[in-house]
């Protein structure tokens, strides 16, 4: 079943008090995996979602990635206090194409030791900024660095999921962690499709359509 798999996402900067209600019901309503807000809106989502099964995740460094280390750290650190049981932080890009692959290592550990035992980290890599070869080099490094995912973008610096992007990923990381798909990710038929490329959740702000 694909619902299982969504995270229901709402993270435009407009989103307000009563859209983030919709997508807390919405999710209970169809079983989604997960809703992913901004880390403002954590603490509501976990009092909407408190008696059901749907996980709260969140977004770190976001959509940049370019804050320190120490900043994703205490914003992890925050979240999770808040109610987040679920991590989505982009890597520092800028590091990774300056060839700073201890940086980047120690940017995405630091927010895993942060998260340690509590929530889940996955990895953002943005994709569409980065050749084939930094995308693998990005993964190694999560991986290396101990988190849960990869995933494909942010959704905001254009580009989304594209199946020979999850291809090369889950080939990369193997089959010890998951695959997170998100950014124009709109039908069925995409997130089917993505999932048989090795996707293991699917990151969309279209997840109701999907279902129906």
């Amino acid at each position: 079943m694909i619902a299982n798999m969504i995270d229901h996402t709402l993270l435009k900067p407009d989103a307000n008090k009563d859209e983030i209600k919709e997508l807390c019901e919405e999710a209970k309503k169809y079983g989604f995996a997960s809703v992913c807000v901004n880390p403002t809106w954590v603490s509501y989502a976990s009092i909407l979602l408190k008696s059901s099964d749907v996980k709260v995740c969140t977004v770190v460094g976001f959509p940049l990635g370019a804050s320190t280390a120490e900043t994703k750290a205490f914003e992890t650190d925050n979240a999770i206090k808040a109610g987040a049981t679920e991590i989505d932080m982009v890597l520092n890009i800028g590091a990774l194409k300056s060839n700073d692959y201890e940086y980047v290592e120690q940017d995405i550990s630091a927010v895993c030791t942060a998260a340690k035992g509590r929530a889940i980290v996955k990895v953002i890599i943005e994709t569409s900024l980065l050749t084939n070869d930094e995308k693998q080099k990005a993964c190694e490094l999560a991986k290396k660095a101990g988190a849960d995912y990869v995933k494909t973008s942010t959704g905001f610096s254009g580009g989304g999921a594209t199946v020979e992007d999850i291809k090369l990923m889950r080939y990369t990381v193997g089959p010890e962690l998951g695959v997170k798909a998100s950014g124009g990710v709109k039908s069925r038929i995409d997130a089917e499709n993505l999932i048989e490329a090795g996707a293991t959740r699917i990151g969309t702000s279209s997840g109701v359509a999907i279902i129906n």
